[in-house]
């Protein structure tokens, strides 16, 4: 098993960037696909990106493609999600998943896939 605890998020006002953090602990990180999702409220849950177990793969939805940047730090068995340019609609609560190791772009990005969640940051970006 593996516990997860993200932070970094917060308040910003549009054009503005955060840095989100999952920290995991428990078994290897390092073989783990890691996800970044957000549920805004009403709303289900929707993956932002993905990355696989080494780093070597990175998938972004299209709706935060070159303003976000996923990556991983396995020796600090650190999750990382860069945020530029935030947008009013990027505004919801942040999730990390840990899921299978093997890379499935079709299923990776389904909630379903990831066997382990963080609690949440939430995420508020102001107009």
């Amino acid at each position: 098993q593996v516990q997860l605890v993200e932070s970094g998020g917060g308040w910003m006002q549009a054009g503005g960037s955060l840095r989100l953090s999952c920290v995991a602990s428990g078994r290897t990180f390092s073989s783990y696909t890691m996800g970044w999702f957000r549920q805004a409220p009403g709303k289900a849950r929707e993956l932002v990106a993905a990355i696989s177990y080494n780093g070597g793969i990175a998938y972004y939805v299209d709706s935060v493609k070159g303003r976000f940047t996923i990556s991983r730090d396995n020796a600090k068995n650190t999750l990382y999600l860069q945020m530029n340019s935030l947008k009013p609609e990027d505004t919801a609560v942040y999730y990390c998943g840990a899921g299978p190791s093997t890379w499935n772009s079709g299923s990776n990005a389904k909630p379903s896939f990831y066997n382990y969640w963080g609690q949440g940051t939430q995420v508020t970006v102001s107009s």
